[in-house]
Order: C-alpha cells, then structure tokens, then sequence
C-alpha cells in the first residue's frame, strides 16, 4: 500500500518534469491510461458490462477527473508541486461538506469548522506566496473538482470492479479535453502539442517527455491503482487511510528532493528568512486534515466509502 500511495506522490514530481501545458499532459495521461487499462482488461478477460445509466454517471466523473488534472498540472505549472499538493490535501475536507447535500445527509458543525481551518490555511499561503497566486487558485479548483467527483464515484464504487471504472472514466475524459484543447490552442498560440522526445541514451535523456508520460500513466495510475487493490484485499480500513493521507506528503518530500523546492517556499523570494505565512497555513490545512482524518477512522466511517474511492480513482 505504501508503495502505491509513493506512487502517486510521484505524479506531481513528473508533471513538473513534463515540459507539455496541463491540458495537452493531460490529455496524453488521460489517453496512455486507458489504453494500458484496455490491454490489461483484454488480456484478463475482465471485461464487465455496464448500464447505460451508470455510463453517463461514468462520463460526468471522467469529465470531471480531466478538469481536476488540468487544475492540479496547472497549480504545478504556475506554482510548484509543494504548493499544488498542499492545496490538493484540502480535498478531503470538501468532500465531507458536499457529500451531505448530494446523498441527502446531515453537515456536522465541527466538519464545517475544519472545513473553514482548511479555507483559512489556504488564503495564508495565498497571503504571504501572491507571486504563486494563479498557481493557488487552479490547486483549489482541482481540490474541489476531486472531492465532487469523489463523491460521485460514491454511489457506484460497489456495481463495478475497479479496473473498469477507471478504463470508461479515463476514456469518456480523454473525449472531453479532446473537444477543449482546440480552445487551448486557439488562446495560447504558443502551446505545443508533440511530448520532447530526445534519444534515450543521449545527454538529455532527462528532458524526454515520453519517458516520463509512460512512468506517470503506467507506473502512477496503472501499477499504483493495482497494487492499492491488492492491498485492500489484506489491510484494515485504518491502516489503508492512513497510508492515502501521507500522498501529499510523499509527493512534497519528493519535490524538496528533486527540485529543491523547500527554497522556494519555506524561506521568502530570495532571501534565508522564514516564510512565516506559508508554514502557518500549511500546518493549519494538515491539522485539519489530520483532524478529519481522525474523525473517518471511527468505527464504520472509514468502511463506508472513503477508501474505496482512493484505491481505485488516483
């Protein structure tokens, strides 16, 4: 399990090492997946039919799925991957605010108060990182766009394996950024639709965009969403929650790593003083999801929905 979540932190490291706009990567993420999740589906015999009810709730969440990428690559692209998956780790908390009103339940007072935390961490960071302002909203809007799909996903996590879900939903979301990367090409003349594709083995094998395509589709979605499958066949709900929590925390590790990013955002712009506002907001949107976290560990919680939709969905 651990193995998988490190795999999905490894997403925003790549999406940053990908030279494509958010749209065309993730146009060619959305594609790649499908297309590996095909082949396994073909060579498996897993092939399950699905109600055309159920396909159009598919195609909304693909829908959606692809305009959460596109707003998670794009808070990379405008921001860095720290900031990206620390406004994405809000996602949580927007979904225990819209699950209530979609399946007809009660909001509980203190999930809105965390919900509020969360808000107030953000405009932090946003306060004190302004020159990463744009990068701020777009992670806000991919967070909020995960907790509605999320939600969605919900209500047919348990007709249909897996495997199958992400194949229609990729697929029906690759349709969708098709029909919007002429937009993109139109208003941004500049956008560039061929991956760079230097020789493998020469000096900048590193700037390889295919490369790094396939890692991120087959590695992060592919092999990630398979081995948190097996995983939930053999762990509790507790031990499956906890290890999804750490992503973010996997991936900022990861870009301090390879980007050195703690220089960009823990210390202001070119200078050695802390970046007060970006520590505080921070620790007070983990503290949230710390806290809510606690509250799906509750016994039937955490069983109810919440684990599912991460192992078969990031």
């Amino acid at each position: 399990m651990h193995l998988a979540v490190l795999l999905w932190g490894f997403t925003g490291v790549l999406g940053r090492a990908i030279s494509l706009d958010a749209p065309v990567l993730v146009w060619y993420r959305m594609l790649m997946t499908a297309v590996f999740m095909a082949g396994i589906l073909f060579y498996r015999k897993q092939w399950v039919p699905v109600s055309r009810r159920d396909m159009g709730q598919l195609a909304l969440v693909g829908l959606l799925m692809g305009l959460h990428w596109v707003g998670f690559y794009g808070a990379i692209k405008f921001a860095n991957v720290s900031i990206a998956l620390v406004c994405l780790s809000t996602a949580s908390i927007f979904t225990s605010l819209l699950d209530p009103l979609v399946n007809k339940g009660g909001h509980d007072l203190r999930e809105i108060l965390l919900g509020l935390l969360a808000i107030v961490g953000v405009y932090l960071i946003y306060r004190f990182q302004q020159f990463y302002g744009l990068g701020i909203v777009f992670g806000v809007i991919a967070a909020i766009l995960s907790s509605v799909f999320t939600v969605l996903n919900k209500r047919i996590a348990h007709k249909y394996p897996a495997r199958t879900m992400v194949f229609y939903e990729m697929s029906t979301g690759w349709v969708f950024i098709s029909l919007l990367l002429p937009l993109q090409f139109y208003f941004m003349r500049g956008t560039k639709f061929f991956p760079n594709s230097p020789s493998l083995f020469g000096a900048d094998w590193l700037h390889n965009d295919w490369l790094w395509l396939v890692l991120l589709s087959l590695c992060c979605t592919v092999w990630s969403q398979s081995l948190a499958l097996n995983a939930l066949k053999r762990l509790t709900s507790f031990t499956v929650t906890l290890s999804v929590n750490l992503e973010p925390v996997y991936g900022i590790l990861l870009a301090f790593l390879f980007y050195n990013e703690n220089r960009e955002i823990i210390f202001q712009k070119g200078t050695n003083e802390l970046n007060w506002g970006f520590l505080i907001g921070m620790g007070l949107i983990l503290l949230s999801v710390v806290l809510q976290m606690l509250r799906l560990l509750r016994p039937g919680l955490a069983r109810a929905g919440f684990v599912r939709e991460k192992g078969g969905i990031e």
